[in-house]
């Protein structure tokens, strides 16, 4: 869009907007956030394949980025969580609890603080979704390709101009034809690239590529985020 005047009109309100979730966030969080940073959203329903799991794990990445190397090149983001596990389903409480304690010791970080801030909204509800969406910088739509059949957020985050950032799969191939391949950001494997993965998936042959990933996961694991409960997220807990 070549229309500066729009573009002008267009920031503005994305910016009122996203004032007014943060007065949202503070009245049921407690959390301030800063309406200037990038507001970076996954809300939908908690399950394994929708990977608010991998999201976290991203967020804790980021943040041990930023205290390896406090001058890089990351712009300060505010990262929204929301959405409702089913009561019997003990892992999806299990991806709130790491996401809530998470954000309870980053928050409270004060070399990162700044930059990084984690929010999990309570009771994700239409009331409350009509003030995320306009608010919306990235509207994360990651789920595991192959599993997502449609999906709805994903376009009213869309409508109101929250850049996507999702697998090829469900309607975010629908939005990816509607706005063109250079305005969303697709990543990851195809549909048809998991399911041959399945087949001899050996995901602690990657983390121990990556130093920090493993730096990740060992903080899990080890209680970093839950010092009164150090074996909370130990797999054999469940």
């Amino acid at each position: 869009m070549e229309d500066a005047a729009f573009r002008k009109d267009w920031h503005q309100i994305k910016l009122l907007n996203k004032q007014r979730l943060a007065h949202t966030i503070r009245k049921l969080t407690g959390t301030s956030v800063d309406p200037s940073s990038i507001f970076d959203v996954q809300v939908k329903r908690i399950h394994e394949y929708k990977r608010q799991t991998l999201n976290i794990l991203h967020v804790i990445y980021r943040w041990l980025k930023l205290k390896e190397n406090p001058q890089a090149d990351i712009p300060p983001k505010t990262y929204i969580f929301g959405g409702k596990a089913a009561p019997g389903y003990y892992y999806a409480k299990m991806i709130i609890k790491l996401i809530c304690h998470a954000a309870e010791m980053i928050n409270r970080d004060t070399s990162t603080m700044d930059r990084l801030k984690i929010v999990f909204l309570p009771n994700y509800r239409v009331s409350l979704a009509e003030r995320i969406f306009p608010a919306a910088d990235v509207s994360e739509q990651i789920s595991t390709a192959g599993y997502e059949a449609s999906g709805t957020s994903n376009m009213k985050f869309a409508l109101n101009g929250a850049l996507t950032v999702g697998t090829l799969d469900g309607a975010n191939i629908k939005i990816m034809e509607g706005v063109g391949k250079e305005n969303i950001v697709i990543f990851g494997m195809t549909a048809d690239e998991v399911r041959h993965l399945a087949t001899h998936y050996e995901p602690w042959e990657m983390i121990k590529q990556d130093p920090i990933l493993q730096q990740v996961i060992d903080l899990i694991r080890e209680g970093f985020f839950s010092p009164e409960e150090p074996d909370l997220f130990h797999p054999e807990s469940s």
